[in-house]
């Protein structure tokens, strides 16, 4: 078989495996909220938002140590920041019943505030880890002791207003499954997804020596769709069941959790401060995620409730432009 459909087939095969591995998380997690009584939005921030990023922790862990490829590892967790913010307005075209942003809780707004200001943090780790103008902890940079930091802030702070409105959730069916099948079910999910996910990395490297492409442009836009496939078959998976609050928290607590794998990746690569160490084309990619963020942040807000053409919100056709414009910015940069 020629050598660049080979290396294709095996990035679909990856792809799959996570998708069909997703699809099945958003049914296992909403069992789960339903039996141990938490809200579907913190289910979706927390319980679904780490397994379906562990593609990221598991790809850019992978990248750092086996692959020696520091530039697929931020531009996955980067790319998958922005990815899942493009999901969120593919939802708000799908959903037709209203407008998203109408039908979620304001709680979100916190979630997407903490997500602003860790893509800025990771944005200016690049930009001055580029410049040697950051300073360090032996191999690990002080950006990353930072975005520790500030991630236990955000589940500490999303932690109490959830427990403040505890008595506020959403009614639920009793779920078709015990609690016992839900967490095993929810157990060999997650294992299939990081099994490709120490797979794709490998599959990835390939890839971008056989097309001619840049590491940090097979990151940023390949190998971030492959390890978002999780959040985008789950956030699916939980609009099909009407569990809209769990689909958003899913993707917003994703992008928390991807910027504190830059952290991880970080410790991992011990050649030195990964920031110093890419592209400083990343620093595009967060800070186009951040700019998204801040189009929710007002979306959420303001509950837009027009649709530009009947088709999606202003807010949505935001999202998917500044997508494409930074995937134009790293492909002139490939």
């Amino acid at each position: 078989m020629n050598p660049i459909a080979l290396i294709w087939l095996q990035f679909a095969l990856c792809a799959g495996l996570i998708g069909f591995a997703g699809v099945r998380l958003s049914r296992y997690g909403d069992a789960i909220a339903t039996h141990t009584g938490l809200s579907r939005n913190w289910v979706g921030l927390i319980l679904l938002a780490t397994v379906t990023s562990l593609p990221e922790l598991v790809t850019g862990l992978s990248a750092v140590t086996l692959a020696a490829a520091p530039d697929i590892a931020v531009g996955d967790v980067l790319g998958s920041c922005a990815f899942n913010l493009v999901i969120l307005a593919l939802v708000d075209i799908f959903y037709r019943k209203n407008s998203l942003y109408q039908q979620v809780g304001q709680g979100h707004v916190v979630s997407a505030g903490f997500g602003v200001i860790l893509l800025a943090g990771a944005a200016l780790a690049v930009l001055l880890g580029a410049q040697g103008m950051m300073p360090a902890i032996g191999h690990i940079s002080m950006a990353s002791v930072l975005l520790l930091g500030i991630y236990l802030v955000a589940m500490r702070t999303l932690y109490v207003i959830e427990q403040r409105h505890q008595g506020h959730t959403e009614a639920t069916q009793r779920p078709d499954m015990t609690l016992k099948t839900a967490l095993m079910g929810y157990g060999l999910a997650s294992m299939v997804i990081v099994g490709a996910g120490i797979w794709l990395p490998m599959v990835g490297v390939e890839l971008a020596r056989l097309m001619g492409w840049s590491n940090s442009f097979v990151g940023t836009l390949f190998i971030a769709f492959a390890t978002s496939v999780p959040e985008l078959a789950t956030t699916w998976g939980a609009v099909r069941i009407g569990a809209l609050d769990m689909a958003v928290g899913n993707l917003l607590g994703s992008n928390l959790f991807d910027v504190l794998i830059l952290a991880i990746d970080d410790v991992a690569y011990v050649k030195g401060a990964i920031y110093a160490q890419v592209s400083l084309v990343h620093a595009a990619t967060a800070i186009t995620a951040c700019l998204m963020s801040g189009i929710v942040i007002v979306s959420l807000a303001s509950r837009p409730t027009w649709r530009v053409a009947h088709v999606a919100s202003w807010s949505s056709l935001a999202l998917l432009a500044l997508y494409l414009l930074n995937a134009a910015i790293q492909y002139w940069q490939a």
